[in-house]
């Protein structure tokens, strides 16, 4: 029985040893079949790229020998055009050679028949070619201006016109009166004061006349000067908004006024300075730009001039070409000279230009400046764009008064009139000339003297000043003690 069960398990071990290696033979046969078909495919893949090399070699010695033929023939083409201009430029000199000698045959011939040289044929026939072309270039000379000149004159309208357009400003004019609004009717009562010593107070210190009206809830500052106007309305705003009003606070009010012009000067000149879009301009002349604010010229407002000239001026040089900002510049700052003109001998072209060359500008926009009357001879486009610009806003309709301008002229000339007679402290023109104020030393006026110096003051005016109606002086002497107690 053991026997045949060890008989057993070894028949099972050969069978199974005989499978083992049955198996291992197929997968030998395998792997032997796929690396026989891998090779094949390694063999093919490099013949093709064989055949490939080969072929491109082939290629580029084709187009090797293809560039070398198209050298070949290149060098002939050349080789040929230098023989057929060498041909041409022999033929050229041969017909120019053939011409000259029928040219001067011709003219020998012509010579002969006129009797005359050919040297002196050609020079009779170069006087008359000469002569007509002369003419003819005369004509076209004379077209071609009176067409220039049309189309200059109407080109030039057009620019004017368009920037009068683009830059058309209300009209306005400086007033003598200026309305100041009033939060309710009892604050008419607290401006006037018990007995009215509150604006006979406001009146005195300001040469303005304040005029209270019923049924208008808003008072009157009447003064022909535009500084007195300005201070007075500062000081009546501050009072009213403050609400308490008395002699002594109209006197604070107004010394803060005054103390501020310098500042609104400034502010006012910074504001012009945006709205005419220029820039860099040295802080001496803002401040003296912001004087302007208050000058008129024949009842123009002279700031608000130089800002209208200098966007007219750029809209023009814009169309011609010119130099915009330069323009503008210049346009600006040609009338910086009226803020001192009333203080410095010159005119205030000639005034402006020197505070404008002190201030470090260019020559051209200097020279704007000072040419913009013909005072000096302009020497740049800009500086006649500058003339044309100040002429148009100057002479639109509205922009000024001469009657303005004559009626600040004569109050002026009445309170100098006045201040020169002796004792006087200040003379104030007011109620539109028919009333004069005279405040006085009172050191130097006694109470009597007061009366006597109204009365000569008032035969003075007569005889000087040939103005229709009365004038009334007013003759102030006013005597102030102050003390510290402590």
């Amino acid at each position: 029985m053991l026997q045949s069960t060890i008989i057993v398990l070894l028949l099972g071990a050969s069978l199974i040893a005989l499978l083992l290696v049955m198996f291992a033979r197929r997968e030998a046969k395998a792997i032997r079949e796929a690396a026989q078909r891998e090779t094949k495919d390694v063999r093919e893949d490099a013949r093709q790229r064989i055949a490939e090399a080969k072929h491109r070699e082939e290629r580029a010695l084709l187009r090797e020998k293809e560039t070398a033929e198209e050298h070949r023939n290149a060098q002939r083409y050349a080789r040929n055009l230098e023989e057929r201009v060498a041909m041409v430029a022999k033929d050229e000199k041969r017909v120019a050679a053939e011409r000259e000698q029928q040219r001067t045959a011709h003219v020998e011939a012509i010579a002969s028949l006129a009797g005359t040289t050919a040297e002196e044929a050609k020079a009779e026939l170069v006087a008359r070619l000469t002569g007509g072309a002369r003419a003819d270039a005369a004509a076209e000379v004379r077209r071609i201006e009176k067409v220039a000149k049309r189309d200059a004159d109407e080109r030039g309208r057009k620019i004017l016109v368009d920037a009068m357009q683009r830059q058309a400003a209300p009209t306005a004019a400086e007033a003598s009166v200026t309305w100041i609004d009033l939060p309710s009717e009892e604050m008419k009562g607290r401006i006037i004061g018990r007995e009215g010593r509150n604006i006979r107070a406001f009146e005195a210190l300001t040469g303005v006349n304040v005029i209270v009206e019923e049924g208008v809830n808003a008072v009157q500052l009447s003064c022909f000067d535009v500084e007195r106007r300005e201070i007075a309305e500062v000081t009546l705003a501050a009072l009213v908004e403050d609400g308490r009003i008395q002699p002594q606070r109209v006197e604070a009010a107004y010394a803060r006024a005054v103390a501020g012009a310098a500042q609104r000067h400034r502010d006012a000149g910074l504001d012009a300075l945006e709205a005419a879009k220029v820039k860099g301009v040295p802080q001496e002349i803002v401040d003296t730009l912001g004087l302007l604010r208050l000058r008129s010229s024949y009842g123009q407002n002279v700031l608000a001039h130089l800002v209208e000239t200098a966007q007219i001026a750029a809209d023009i040089a814009v169309a011609v070409g010119a130099d915009v900002e330069t323009t503008r510049r210049g346009a600006f700052l040609h009338d910086l000279g009226k803020a001192y003109s009333h203080e410095r001998e010159g005119t205030h072209a000639a005034i402006g230009a020197e505070i404008a060359e002190r201030a470090g500008e260019t020559d051209t926009v200097v020279n704007a400046i000072a040419a913009h009357h013909d005072e000096v001879e302009p020497a740049s486009i800009e500086a006649i764009i500058v003339q044309v610009a100040d002429a148009i806003s100057a002479s639109r309709p509205g922009a000024r008064r001469e009657d303005v301008e004559h009626y600040v002229e004569r109050m002026n000339h009445l309170e100098t009139f006045v201040s020169e007679h002796a004792g006087v402290k200040k003379a104030i023109s007011m109620a539109a000339g028919r009333e004069v104020r005279v405040v006085v030393e009172p050191d130097e006026v006694d109470d009597e003297g007061t009366r006597e110096l109204a009365r000569t003051i008032a035969d003075h005016i007569s005889k000087e000043f040939n103005v229709p109606g009365e004038i009334r002086v007013t003759v102030i002497r006013e005597l102030r003690a102050d003390a510290v107690a402590g």
